[in-house]
């Protein structure tokens, strides 16, 4: 009895192989592994933040949610009030137009704002704390809109409560938009919320 006991092994260890059980063989042909530094810098990109400036965090789009990174934009000494935001609005939104670096493509960031567009002050009725874009909110796209309500709110161009008061150049009175972490996680599905405010 004992001797067949130990001819079976060999069958039971050639049965086990056979139904996959082995675990020293490891498949090597899934491809490359994924990129660890997606959606991340290694170091800060001194690259964008070359000009003195006021510093600041604009929001960029990266596999499909809002990130942010370091910039500085320009904002003359003696600026205050309504042309002290303006001036910070529009070197915020030059930021976001700009084409990322080489470092940030590498790591998968990209924009959706278009260059051209500009910011203006508010229009007598408008809150003192609007802003006029050059494009309607509701023709931007809605990872560019995204975008720029999230970096607005979160500067000194708007009141720092998360959320920023933007117009177009029409007639249309403007919207309060906030960026809410659904927006910031899904800027493509979840547009900000946006409700009408009193003329100030």
């Amino acid at each position: 009895m004992t001797v067949r006991r130990w001819a079976a092994v060999p069958v039971l260890a050639v049965l086990l192989a056979g139904c996959g059980i082995r675990a020293t063989e490891v498949p090597t042909d899934f491809g490359p592994a994924p990129s660890r530094v997606q959606c991340s810098l290694a170091e800060p990109d001194v690259s964008k933040q070359a000009a003195r400036g006021l510093p600041v965090q604009v929001f960029l789009l990266c596999r499909s949610s809002l990130v942010t990174v370091d910039r500085e934009v320009p904002v003359p000494d003696g600026a205050a009030g309504s042309e002290r935001r303006v001036l910070v609005a529009q070197g915020l939104l030059d930021e976001l137009a700009a084409t990322p670096s080489a470092a940030e493509k590498e790591a998968g960031y990209t924009t959706d704002v278009r260059g051209g567009m500009t910011v203006d002050a508010p229009r007598s009725g408008d809150p003192d704390d609007a802003l006029r874009l050059s494009t309607r909110p509701e023709d931007l796209t809605s990872y560019a809109l995204a975008q720029i309500v999230c970096t607005f709110s979160d500067s000194a161009a708007a009141e720092g409560d998360g959320s920023v008061i933007l117009g177009g150049p029409d007639a249309e009175s403007p919207q309060r938009y906030e960026c809410t972490d659904e927006v910031r996680s899904r800027p493509g599905t979840e547009a900000p919320p946006s409700a009408g405010v009193t003329d100030g």
